[in-house]
């Protein structure tokens, strides 16, 4: 593979179908973070990096909607988490390639795309993913994969209809059998909150308060 990977060929995606369990059961894609949606803040930071962008989620469509985003919710009542927006954007998607990102990450790098595409071309993979530093309660740093944040082919979607028809649930069990590049988002300069996500009210207000 020797072309790039254009922001024209890319379809974003993010991901609201979620069902928010660990925050009290609300659509987490709309709760505010400095007094915007956290999924319009992942919009307009992914907006300019890719051709268009799509929202999946599974209950107020029309509130996703008034982003500006087309909104598609999961084919299937048999929830299989994150790889069931993944399907919907490979089925749906107008472009080579797909690009999901969560709807919790008001942070997401500016670069995310360029840099995916980039190691794609160049370890000639189906699948770029995201890696970044993260902190356990120990203090103890490591660069952990962040699997939502995927690159991906649209060939794909057949084999991901089978991995879930099979029972498939788990985002890196389904990647590992594909050629998969991780990029790590270790910089100097990389924001390191970039990934932070919000699966809480307590987090939510942790990270408007963190540093900008």
């Amino acid at each position: 593979m020797t072309h790039s990977i254009e922001p024209q060929d890319i379809t974003g995606l993010i991901l609201a179908g979620g069902r928010g369990s660990r925050m009290g059961g609300v659509d987490k894609g709309l709760q505010n973070f400095n007094g915007i949606p956290l999924a319009l803040h992942t919009l307009m930071r992914l907006g300019p990096q890719v051709e268009t962008v799509m929202v999946n989620a599974n209950r107020n469509l029309s509130a996703y909607e008034s982003f500006g985003a087309s909104v598609w919710p999961d084919a299937s009542a048999d929830f299989a988490g994150p790889l069931s927006g993944f399907l919907v954007g490979l089925e749906r998607a107008e472009t080579p390639y797909v690009l999901t990102v969560p709807c919790d990450t008001p942070r997401l790098p500016l670069d995310l795309a360029e840099r995916l595409a980039a190691a794609m071309v160049r370890e000639n993979a189906d699948i770029a993913m995201a890696a970044a530093p993260e902190t356990d309660d120990q203090g103890q740093t490591q660069i952990r994969t962040q699997p939502v944040f995927c690159l991906m082919k649209i060939e794909l979607s057949e084999s991901l209809v089978k991995f879930t028809h099979a029972g498939g649930r788990k985002i890196d069990a389904w990647t590992a059998q594909h050629n998969t590049v991780v990029v790590a988002f270790d910089a100097p300069g990389d924001d390191p909150l970039a990934f932070a996500n919000v699966n809480t009210l307590n987090e939510l207000q942790a990270l408007e308060n963190a540093a900008p």
